[in-house]
């Protein structure tokens, strides 16, 4: 197994970790801050430096799958295609530091963010996302049309109102017995550990991550694995680029930032 480290804390740029394994796929290690693709947020990019000063560009994270496609619970980076004479030379226990491409990292960070505020201001299920450094995409299941400045409007009053950014995490019976918190319609949380992590969005007192916690207004809510700002005000001026219509029950929104 890898340790996931990003999943608490989603700022943690480096981190000291040993090799596990170097396969046809790429290199895996012990514990990692790189992202892996997944509940449509990109990998992270970045590096991994040896202890004489030499480095291997990652060029991608990925989850690794086994013979039948199973996810396995490691993650591989994979290295550039000119990184092949410097990947030879790793070993296995050889102990390096992970260090991702942050600026991208962050800019990530802020889309994924931004995209659970626009599930928020259109509350119907989603049937598709992309979370790129460039721009983030959400497909919406339903047919009435959306006003791209109305939804830019609702996302500079909530990226405005400095909210909290929690992770936290319910039990599969309060997930269970609320299936509206998953917004998504093709892609089902990870079940099995007891428990799903979530984010929360909105003030809440201490143990936010319960169902039904009263306190401050309750903006989004839902299991998610990707990185995310600690406050709303972190996102930045983001915009609606474009509004399309994708079929008779698609809309498909995309955001990009101002800045």
């Amino acid at each position: 197994m890898t340790e996931e480290l990003f999943r608490q804390d989603a700022t943690l740029a480096q981190c000291r970790a040993t090799v596990l394994a170097v396969t046809e796929a790429g290199i895996v290690l012990d514990r990692t801050v790189f992202y892996p693709l997944g509940g449509g947020q990109a990998g992270d990019t970045g590096w991994l430096e040896r202890a004489d000063g030499s480095r291997i560009a990652i060029a991608d994270t990925r989850k690794e799958k086994d013979a039948e496609g199973a996810v396995t619970g490691r993650i591989v980076h994979l290295p550039a295609p000119d990184q092949r004479e410097t990947l030879l030379k790793l070993k296995l226990d050889e102990a390096i530091t992970a260090r991702i491409d942050m600026p991208r990292r962050r800019r990530l960070m802020r889309f994924h963010t931004a995209s659970h505020l626009l599930c928020h201001l259109v509350p119907v299920p989603v049937n598709g996302c992309s979370i790129t450094p460039e721009h983030a995409r959400i497909d919406f299941h339903m047919s009435e049309p959306l006003d791209k400045e109305a939804l830019t409007a609702g996302l500079a009053r909530l990226v405005a109102a400095a909210l909290p950014v929690v992770v936290g995490r319910v039990t599969d019976a309060e997930l269970d017995a609320h299936p509206e918190l998953v917004k998504s319609m093709s892609v089902q949380p990870p079940r099995g550990s007891g428990t799903v992590r979530t984010i929360r969005i909105g003030a809440a007192p201490a143990d936010a991550e319960r169902i039904g916690a009263p306190g401050g207004e309750l903006i989004d809510l839902q299991p998610c694995g990707g990185t995310h700002v600690a406050n709303t005000a972190e996102i930045g001026a983001v915009v609606v680029t474009k509004i399309e219509k994708k079929s008779a029950m698609s809309r498909r929104v995309v955001l990009g930032f101002a800045d």
